[in-house]
């Protein structure tokens, strides 16, 4: 059996955007055991994916080197025996556990200071590939080996019975057809569509026939009772309420998501929903949503892509000029009640 641990991303999207390369390793070595090092707040959506046997939490905030703590879990690591690490972060700190884990085979690309931490360190070609599904799964062959295409697009499912379990849980029900808003986007306000517009478009879908509801972290309620409060009495705010794995299920009760470009962005589309993604200051020839059933909603603004977190022109206009009545024009009438 080969033994292989993999150094996972910070965010939810990038762990899902991974799921095509932990299919390749799976591929080229069937008989392996597949652990992965990742964050506490991503460890429900890997448990859900068939190619990881074990997640081992990653206890180390971002930033924090840690020098001692990081080499006492690498000590402890080393009882695994594992044969090789990937490692998906580029930083210098995502490269020293697998050194102190004394793991044989360390690949990953040319990054932070990484020279001698990596053994198999490998130049990143970014034109060749532009998509970061692409570079994940580029780690996943052998050195110098071009990635086999077309790269599989990542994948979820929830059981009915989880389904069900979830809809109980939190007194909903699917007489009508669903769309589910993520209104949030961790990484800053400049990827978040606005608030009035989230609550014009509820109230236009509400006319259209669906029931509306807000889904996303504790971050993000005050946003969800804004859009509440902006007309919107009857949607369900169940920002805060779900951990990650139910927030999962609940999205494949969904009839229609509209989302930022936000980790729920990437469930949804991994879950095959009907999917609106609204970009602004990122890029969907970088981190597109993966499904056939996506939309991608867009403005082709000089400014944009900055890739920064807030708008450093002030004016917020890759969002501000993309209002609902723009939106709305990409959703078809509702067709079916639930899944």
């Amino acid at each position: 059996m080969t033994n292989i641990l993999v150094v996972a991303p910070s965010w939810v999207g990038d762990c899902m955007l991974m799921q095509p390369m932990l299919l390749r390793l799976k591929q080229r070595f069937p008989d392996s055991r597949i652990d992965l090092l990742a964050p506490s707040w991503t460890v429900a959506l890997l448990q859900q994916m068939p190619e990881v046997s074990d997640v081992i939490v990653n206890p180390f905030p971002h930033g924090a080197l840690q020098l001692q703590a990081r080499y006492r879990l690498g000590k402890q690591l080393r009882a695994k025996r594992y044969d090789a690490a990937y490692v998906l972060p580029n930083s210098f700190k995502s490269a020293l556990l697998p050194l102190f884990a004394c793991i044989p085979q360390r690949i990953g690309f040319i990054g932070e200071m990484r020279f001698g931490l990596l053994n198999d360190a490998r130049q990143l070609d970014k034109v060749r590939l532009p998509l970061m599904v692409e570079r994940f799964a580029q780690l996943a062959e052998a050195k110098n080996n071009d990635i086999q295409r077309p790269i599989p697009q990542p994948r979820l499912s929830v059981s009915e019975e989880k389904r069900r379990q979830v809809l109980d849980k939190l007194g909903l029900t699917l007489d009508r057809p669903v769309a589910i808003f993520c209104p949030g986007a961790e990484y800053g306000p400049a990827k978040r569509w606005p608030i009035p517009y989230f609550a014009e478009l509820a109230q236009k879908l509400r006319e259209r026939g669906y029931t509306v509801w807000l889904t996303g972290s504790a971050k993000d309620r005050e946003v969800g009772e804004k859009i509440v409060a902006l007309g919107n009495g009857l949607c369900r705010n169940l920002c805060g309420d779900t951990d990650l794995g139910e927030a999962i299920a609940l999205l494949s009760c969904a009839s229609l998501v509209v989302s930022n470009d936000s980790g729920l962005m990437h469930l949804a589309a991994a879950l095959d929903r009907p999917l609106l993604a609204l970009f602004g200051s990122s890029s969907p020839q970088f981190t597109p949503p993966l499904s056939d059933k996506a939309q991608v909603l867009k403005l082709d603004l000089p400014c944009s892509p900055c890739f920064k977190r807030e708008c450093p022109l002030g004016h917020f206009n890759c969002m501000m000029q993309l209002p609902p009545s723009q939106v709305i024009q990409h959703i078809p009438p509702p067709t079916e009640k639930q899944i």
